[in-house]
């Protein structure tokens, strides 16, 4: 069983069991954005969490195993995105991502923001227009050494 299989069986087995990306996060016992990526993939987790998801969503135990082990990170399958929601992020840093650089850059010096060291919060904003999706992502800045 690889990791792509992995992926399909938890999603599989998340709609089977009606369970939300925020109650397994809360089996995984860490933020529902960190424990989405996890579970789709892009993360590793610990042998307790594993077991502990593994329990939930009734997962062979290779499937468990595979959730420990570190992953290929990176998983669009295409350069260009062709999932509409996953393109409005390709196209929102083909926009912004010469400003968000150069603010950021203006604003810390030359380095870069962590994806590592790195948060993320994701909710659902009312709005009489319509809701909004607001997404709040904070990474530690990384600045660029001499030597």
């Amino acid at each position: 069983m690889n990791r792509e299989e992995v992926t399909d069986l938890i999603v599989t087995q998340k709609i089977k069991k009606k369970l939300t990306w925020a109650k397994l996060a809360e089996i995984v016992g860490h933020s529902k954005e960190w424990s989405t990526a996890a579970l789709l993939g892009q993360m590793t987790l610990t042998e307790a969490q594993a077991q502990a998801v593994g329990a939930a969503l009734d997962l062979p135990e290779e499937a468990v195993t595979q959730l420990q082990v570190v992953p290929y990170k990176g998983s669009l399958p295409t350069a260009v995105p062709t999932d509409p929601l996953i393109y409005r992020f390709y196209e929102l840093i083909s926009v912004y991502g010469t400003t968000f650089k150069s603010l950021i850059h203006e604003e810390f010096g030359d380095g870069i923001m962590s994806a590592i060291d790195f948060n993320m919060d994701l909710t659902r904003e009312a709005d009489p227009k319509g809701d909004r999706v607001k997404i709040t992502m904070s990474g530690k800045f990384l600045p660029y050494k001499t030597y």
